[in-house]
């Protein structure tokens, strides 16, 4: 099934404005779905007729459809003659009609959507008929569901600009509802709603009195205020913000209501997000706890690392400063990881930038016969290294991050100094991953291994590494046109952030 930009995208009837105002429609809508406790479809005019383009159903009541009406056209009925007509600009009657649907007798109101007087879509709300007494409650969410309706109608809604920040914790019409009138006096509020703000402290009847004085009473006062709290609470502005007091957290978000007139209310959505906002504060004293252990153990690795470098200079035999040179090595490869660790998330390393540390670090290290190209030559005898990468990894988990980063500087270090120490060339690292399988090469173009088996510390450790705590595969072979592969397959574990 196509996707809504897809249908808009395709629509040659719908301007590049227009489409993104029905997809800010469709971004919004759970709202009067949720109050009018019915199943909105979007429709649009295309050549064959009126295409159903989109689909909510309600999270407050039961819905009209079990199979999803996108992708249908409109029948030829009294119902798809009514979307025709209003999808030509014809004025809509504010009649529910009584529909079946699914075999089941529901019913049903066709709105225009339209912006700057043009009707760019038909919404159509519908709902199944209930033989049980509708509450006041479900009354009051109705009369404001249809409010928004006409505001549909007449290009008000959704509100255009309405910087509502992507924070967790959005109230739904389910979460409690409060309509406040132009001067943002409380007329009428749901039971939950009630219900959150007793538990924020605010006792007694609220109907009648001003939202923003009842608040204002129980807020705490050495707690940050939001600056646009005053205006949610007086329902001037289409925001959201969060209220603190007594230990307790509501989230609020403001839709004012308009007509021809101007601002005539508001709806004010709440929600209690104690508990929500207690993790989350939890979660970013954990998050910078790990990041400075991180932090902490890189410069400990740093430490030892220049440890061993100063301990290379007082050896007096050349076999003895690289094994120390070896292990410093080791040292700063692992360190890269909890640096990388640093700068993102605690739970996931982003592997290509480790990798291309790694290749440095290997030519850098592997012997002093090479320079890598770039950089100065030390000597008339060193022979010039060059890197490339290809292909990505991704991210991994940071468990799988350390050996693999060791696993690859190992092999790009034995391919240096076995097989471009004499000659000069390229060392490549190609990366190759579908879901969480992941196949690394390690190639030189040098003089190649022949019929010579990888053997050395390196080789042991890079072996131990992917087949013990990868559970992977390590293979060498060589090049037909001379140099040596090394390839590393393994599956990764998911990530889970």
């Amino acid at each position: 099934m196509p996707s809504l930009s897809k249908f808009l995208a395709d629509n040659r009837g719908l301007s590049e404005k227009e489409a993104d105002w029905l997809q800010h429609l469709i971004g919004d809508w759970n709202l009067l779905s949720d109050l009018l406790r019915a199943d909105l479809v979007l429709w649009i005019q295309e050549e064959e007729g009126a295409l159903a383009v989109a689909h909510c159903r309600p999270a407050t009541g039961s819905t009209v459809y079990y199979e999803d009406p996108v992708g249908s056209l409109s029948d030829d009925g009294v119902e798809g003659t009514e979307v025709t007509r209003l999808l030509a600009g014809g004025e809509p009657h504010h009649r529910p009609t009584a529909i079946e649907r699914e075999g089941r007798t529901a019913t049903g109101l066709l709105i225009p959507v339209r912006k700057n007087g043009r009707t760019l879509a038909v919404l159509a709300a519908e709902h199944p008929d209930d033989d049980s007494r509708t509450s006041h409650s479900e009354t009051q969410k109705r009369r404001l569901g249809g409010r928004l309706l006409r505001m549909l109608e007449t290009g008000a809604f959704p509100i255009e600009g309405a910087p509502i920040p992507p924070r967790r914790g959005a109230p739904r019409v389910g979460d409690g509802v409060v309509e406040l009138d132009e001067a943002g006096v409380v007329r009428w509020i749901s039971p939950n709603a009630i219900s959150a703000f007793h538990r924020f402290g605010i006792e007694g009847d609220m109907e009648g009195i001003t939202l923003a004085e009842l608040s204002t009473e129980v807020l705490q006062s050495r707690s940050p205020v939001d600056e646009s709290l005053p205006l949610v609470l007086m329902g001037r502005a289409a925001w959201r913000s969060d209220m603190q007091a007594r230990g307790g957290t509501l989230s609020l978000r403001a839709v004012p209501l308009t007509d021809r007139d101007g601002r005539t209310g508001a709806v004010i959505l709440v929600r209690d997000v104690t508990e929500l906002r207690r993790r989350e504060r939890e979660l970013i004293t954990k998050d910078a706890t790990i990041r400075e252990v991180h932090h902490r153990v890189k410069n400990n690795l740093q430490t030892v690392a220049a440890l061993l470098r100063m301990q290379s200079r007082r050896m007096k035999t050349d076999e003895a400063r690289e094994a120390l040179a070896e292990a410093m090595r080791r040292v700063s490869t692992i360190a890269l990881v909890h640096e990388s660790l640093l700068q993102g998330s605690q739970e996931a390393v982003h592997f290509d930038e480790v990798i291309d540390r790694c290749l440095r670090l290997a030519v850098d290290a592997a012997s002093a016969t090479v320079h890598r190209a770039g950089t100065p030559r030390l000597a008339d005898a060193q022979v010039e290294v060059r890197t490339r990468k290809t292909g990505r990894v991704g991210s991994i988990r940071a468990e799988e991050a350390t050996p693999l980063a060791l696993v690859v500087t190992e092999l790009a270090t034995n391919a240096v100094e076995h097989g471009l120490s004499e000659t000069g060339g390229t060392l490549t690292i190609h990366s190759e991953r579908t879901g969480s399988h992941l196949l690394i090469s390690i190639e030189d173009d040098g003089r190649g291994m022949g019929a010579a088996k990888p053997t050395g510390l390196g080789t042991n450790i890079a072996l131990t590494l992917v087949q013990g705590q990868l559970g992977g595969t390590l293979t060498w072979d060589s090049l037909d046109d001379g140099g040596t592969r090394a390839m590393v397959e393994v599956y990764l574990d998911p990530l889970t952030i």
